[in-house]
């Protein structure tokens, strides 16, 4: 018996999602669009007053919001399905106000284009997040040398330049806001700009493709360095949003977790080479059936026989392991037979999951920023608590695989980043329902 209740895709923060575990995922999943390469391109739509097209965007929480936040700046945002269509309503607004920016980090991103266009851009200061501090010096600091100053007041981040002018930047660490940032700023900067030390994750290539596609002339997305010859102005342009990696990746280890047998379809392996590596290490037979329509494309079978062996990670910047799968990860070596060792390098406090899958019966002992996990191959339900949006994807797999049932709290960080989940879930034979605060 399936049970599903939903009143809103949403629902309120005290939602609650309730899980019977111990059942094989069994079926087929489309995968949706990414969240991470959508939001940097449709705040790349303020560099042009012409209609710009994205399609396969996924219905999430963090789209709405960014959605609302160009509207408040002056776009007229037009939604169908998974397409969304962002045109000119009025002169634009330059400053993101703090009421939209809590809501997400990702809204940071309206102040590369905005100061190049309009040579001036505000944005409430983001604070940190469970899983650390996350500041935005690199970001700033890429603004400077290309020519703006900065002033921080009342909790507002002002940028203003004269122009902003090519420059070879270096940045002190690959991060993908950062590099994003950066892009969408000397897209029209007088002259050439080359970004070295540069993110190389797919969203990054992603958006440049979106970005060229609007006139814009980058070379070398997705490798450290990337080359970029300013336009004067750039014009409206349609895009297809990447298939969401992340998301995939959740699918896959979920699959393994409750040694299911699960096809996702709309993916791009070439994307997961690092995931899928991991799991085959891990014993899980993986298969790649490319689409004869769309060779960009694949579906991937994931099937599971035999016990789950124990293998280490240890996350980086993209091709590396992922941080943003380690917590699912986590949640598979719980169930793994042996223990495993998971080294986390990006942020400092992306453990606190740990503590919640305890409550489960998993056996975890963090030292630094490393976490031994004693695999028992077991898990039972519980009552767990969300920290932030992998980590709830984490307890979901766990509470998948777990005997008995769990009931898991703070849902509304899993509406941020994963589309239609109990859907989804369900048509492969999960025991999942939401219960409406």
């Amino acid at each position: 018996m399936i049970l599903i209740m939903i009143e809103s895709q949403w629902g309120s923060g005290m939602d609650k999602i309730i899980i019977e575990g111990g059942r094989r995922l069994k079926g087929s999943v489309e995968i949706s669009g990414s969240k991470n390469a959508s939001l940097p391109c449709l705040f790349a739509t303020l560099l042009t007053d012409e209609p710009c097209t994205l399609n396969n965007v996924p219905e999430l929480n963090d789209i709405d919001t960014t959605c609302k936040l160009l509207e408040h700046l002056g776009k007229k945002v037009e939604r169908k399905d998974h397409s969304i269509q962002v045109t000119s309503r009025k002169p634009l607004k330059t400053e993101a106000p703090y009421e939209l920016v809590k809501r997400m980090r990702a809204s940071v991103l309206v102040l590369g284009p905005l100061l190049a266009r309009f040579g001036k851009a505000s944005c409430s200061m983001p604070g940190g997040c469970a899983i650390g501090v996350r500041p935005i010096n690199i970001h700033l600091s890429s603004f400077q040398a290309l020519g703006a100053e900065t002033e921080f007041s009342q909790g507002m981040v002002r940028l203003k330049s004269n122009g902003l002018k090519g420059k070879k930047i270096v940045l002190d660490f690959p991060s993908v806001g950062a590099t994003e940032n950066a892009l969408m700023a000397c897209v029209l900067a007088k002259g050439q700009t080359i970004l070295e030390n540069v993110a190389k994750e797919p969203e990054i290539e992603d958006c440049a493709k979106f970005l060229n596609a609007m006139g814009a002339e980058i070379k070398g997305a997705g490798t450290s360095k990337i080359v970029v010859q300013g336009k004067d102005f750039l014009h409206g342009a349609t895009h297809q949003v990447i298939p969401d990696r992340i998301e995939t990746a959740t699918y896959l280890i979920a699959s393994a977790a409750t040694k299911g047998e699960v096809e996702l379809s709309h993916t791009y392996p070439k994307h997961l080479k690092v995931i899928i590596n991991h799991l085959i290490k891990a014993g899980i037979k993986i298969q790649i059936k490319e689409d004869k329509l769309n060779r960009e494309y694949a579906t991937i079978f994931c099937k599971v026989q035999k016990a789950i062996k124990p293998v280490y990670i240890k996350t980086g910047p993209y091709p590396k392991f992922p941080t943003d799968v380690q917590a699912q990860w986590m949640s598979l070596m719980s169930l793994a037979d042996g223990n495993s060792l998971i080294q986390e390098t990006i942020f400092e406090n992306r453990f606190v999951h740990a503590a919640e899958l305890g409550r489960m019966g998993a056996k975890i002992k963090i030292k630094g920023n490393q976490a031994k996990v004693s695999g028992s191959g077991r898990l039972s339900g519980a009552e767990v608590m969300v920290s932030d949006l992998r980590a709830g994807a984490a307890l979901v797999i766990a509470a998948l695989a777990a005997k008995g049932k769990s009931v898991i709290q703070r849902v509304y960080h899993l509406d941020r980043g994963y589309e239609k989940l109990e859907q989804k879930l369900s048509r492969l034979g999960a025991r999942i329902y939401r219960v409406h605060g």
